[in-house]
């Protein structure tokens, strides 16, 4: 039985429904976001070592750690958002991310208790991993099931919003922090001061959350009686092709993502011999284009479709990767921030088309559970490993340009799994996931 889906929605509901939504999904990428930004004093804190490059990559090899639990958090967050609601699991997950946020301000560094230091930091950061893992996928979904169907990308776009914003609201502190405090002051206490923000926000973000009803979609679910018991068995035996589709072009999503956020502001520092200052200056020029050009980047998905936007993204980063590095690798400011905006667009691009793919691929009664599971095992291969393998990549070839062949190669692999999914920008939510048109088929004939 198809379920009830809004073709229209109040305004003041769903300004409310985004709110909550992307709050939750602020705190999560603030968090990454910090520990990306002062990978370099978290090295010598927590890593100390007579090799600066070796403590960089155990940093990274710990932000790659907390992915690995992304995929358990989000078959786990997943099925029980499939089984009771959307709304109940957004709130713990926002609980459970805010408080290992703050308790790593919190951490004794490994001069004062050794090796039990970055130990607990690894703990801490498989707490996070795990709650990120029912995060995305389930705030996606509570916008999408709340939009109109032919503004699903245009609404879903202010999920990336809060996600790019949070990059730059924390390079903005990061940066706040080493123009105005010694070096000596920033390793002493400096560094723990954007980690306990997220207290507050987190108390903010859950009260939010607490306050708003469950979707129309589940609603009808319940009412149906049709809430799946197994989520993830049917799952898996009715959408792993295309699980596995989604997941090919969501690997170009979390692989730009994190070189574009989280890596390149070593990489500017590293490859390009900038300052810390000058790398998260224009890191945080970059960030906040990108968040403005996210709803014009869902409007533009709007109208020419999914499959269109996929191609288009793809081609793109094909074409710009290669040059965006080598002008963030000049040492030059200008030529820097040319270089970052490049690969910016195709970032934006790829994080909304994939908002509103994560719904509209599967159907309401799996829907948590599907998106979550391909959305969090794109990450963690692909999102996760990104600064590890960008820094890796360089160390063993010599070349600073190595990533952008990685990340080339993964875009032609991204285009060719993103073009066999069919076009639903059109589709009523309530048909998501249902046999479609062949994938190669017209977008005229799919858009029902």
């Amino acid at each position: 039985m198809t379920q009830a889906v809004p073709e229209s929605v109040n305004t003041s509901t769903l300004r409310k429904v985004i709110t909550a939504a992307s709050i939750g999904n602020f705190v999560e990428w603030f968090d990454f976001a910090v520990y990306g930004f002062l990978a370099t004093i978290i090295a010598e804190q927590f890593f100390p070592s007579g090799d600066p490059k070796v403590a960089l990559l155990k940093t990274f090899a710990v932000f790659a750690v907390a992915f690995a639990f992304r995929p358990l958090g989000g078959i786990v967050f997943g099925m029980l958002g499939d089984r009771i609601g959307r709304k109940k699991i957004l709130a713990l997950t926002i609980l459970l991310m805010a408080g290992a946020t703050t308790l790593i301000g919190l951490l004794p560094t490994y001069a004062s208790i050794g090796v039990l230091a970055p130990l607990m930091l690894t703990v801490i950061r498989c707490v996070q991993g795990f709650s990120a893992g029912g995060e995305y996928a389930g705030a996606c979904a509570y916008v999408m099931e709340h939009a109109p169907r032919t503004q699903r990308a245009t609404y879903g776009s202010f999920i990336p919003v809060s996600t790019f914003s949070a990059f730059a609201c924390a390079a903005v502190i990061a940066y706040a922090l080493n123009a105005t405090l010694s070096q000596e002051v920033m390793a002493s206490w400096g560094w723990r001061i954007p980690f306990l923000i997220a207290a507050p926000l987190g108390i903010v973000g859950l009260y939010l959350r607490m306050r708003l009803s469950e979707t129309p979609a589940f609603q009808s679910l319940e009412a149906q009686h049709e809430v799946a018991h197994a989520p993830l068995r049917e799952t898996l035996k009715s959408h792993g092709g295309a699980m596995c589709r989604l997941g090919a072009f969501i690997s170009v999503t979390a692989l730009s993502f994190y070189m574009f956020t989280t890596y390149f502001a070593t990489y500017l520092q590293v490859a390009g011999g900038l300052d810390r200052a000058s790398a998260l200056l224009i890191t945080v020029i970059a960030l906040l284009f990108a968040a403005a050009f996210c709803p014009v980047a869902g409007r533009f998905s709007d109208r020419v479709g999914r499959r269109a936007t996929i191609a288009t993204t793809c081609l793109l980063l094909i074409v710009v990767v290669y040059p965006s590095f080598m002008m963030a690798s000049s040492g030059a400011m200008g030529l820097s921030i040319i270089g970052v905006l490049l690969l910016a667009v195709g970032a934006v691009l790829s994080g909304v088309v994939t908002a509103a793919l994560l719904s509209e691929t599967f159907p309401t009664r799996t829907r948590y559970t599907a998106s979550a599971i391909t959305y969090n095992m794109a990450y963690t291969i692909f999102g996760g490993t990104a600064p590890l393998m960008a820094t890796y990549l360089i160390n063993e070839t010599g070349s600073n340009l190595a990533p952008a062949y990685y990340l080339i190669l993964i875009s032609v692999m991204g285009l060719i799994g993103g073009i066999m999914l069919p076009e639903t920008s059109k589709i009523s939510l309530g048909d998501a996931g249902a046999p479609t048109t062949p994938p190669l088929a017209s977008a005229s004939t799919l858009a029902t």
